[in-house]
């Protein structure tokens, strides 16, 4: 598998890209693709810095695709992608302004989450 990288800088907040901007493209196994929904949630090790992305993609052909990925130095990595326990729970949180990328994931809105 060759390695995919966005064609515009990913985003180190634990936010969704705007679906107003210029579409972002990537390079998949598949071909290529937009992103439609992205999240970054940042993270540090000792003195390293990066961002878990998570990314809702649409191949040419239809359908959708999530891809797991880490971005250092503005480039995207394919993984493997470790998240500590605690940084789960700023991407569920970020994943509040993705709401298509939160559904196929399964996590369900934190309002919901907590009435339980």
């Amino acid at each position: 598998m060759g390695t995919a990288r966005a064609t515009a800088p990913a985003k180190t907040d634990a936010s969704p890209r705007p679906k107003a901007a210029t579409a972002a493209t990537a390079a998949t196994p598949w071909g290529a693709v937009v992103v439609l929904e992205e999240v970054a949630v940042p993270q540090r090790a000792g003195d390293r810095r990066f961002s878990v992305v998570v990314q809702l993609l649409e191949p040419r052909d239809g359908g959708q695709l999530v891809r797991f990925a880490y971005t250092t130095d503005g480039s995207t990595r394919r993984g493997p992608v470790t998240m500590r326990a605690r940084d789960l729970e700023r991407l569920r949180a970020a994943l509040e302004r993705a709401p298509v990328l939160r559904s196929i994931l399964g996590f369900e809105p934190a309002s919901t989450a907590e009435a339980r």
